[in-house]
């Protein structure tokens, strides 16, 4: 929830978000607003290599991603994460791998390794 907002994600926008993080430099706007949620226009081109229009365009793919949700205050808008597509994809996608997966695949390298956890 983006202050009074509920924000809701569809399985089938799993291939935008999918575009839309294989770029760096969105990846690198998402990890500023993890860092700092709630930032203008103007505070998240600080310090990047890229021009003002470029970063916009790239906020608005993360926009149509639902990566980024914004909320207008007075005539700043303001950028915030919307998590759920992450999370959609962490569940269909990542945590399939996640343990037991892993603990034996951690396990049977350790072995292969000759490493012992006695």
């Amino acid at each position: 929830m983006i202050g009074n907002q509920i924000v809701s994600y569809s399985v089938r926008d799993q291939d935008a978000v999918f575009r839309a993080l294989a770029d760096v430099s969105r990846r690198e706007l998402l990890d500023r607003l993890f860092a700092k949620n709630g930032q203008n226009l103007g505070e998240l081109c600080e310090g990047l290599a890229m021009t003002r229009p470029a970063v916009a365009k790239h906020l608005k793919i993360l926009e149509a991603a639902n990566l980024v949700v914004v909320q207008w205050r007075g005539r700043e808008k303001l950028h915030f994460i919307n998590s759920v597509p992450i999370n959609e994809i962490t569940d269909r996608w990542i945590r399939k791998f996640e343990p037991p997966y892993l603990a034996a695949i951690s396990d049977l390298k350790s072995q292969l390794e000759g490493d012992s956890h006695d």
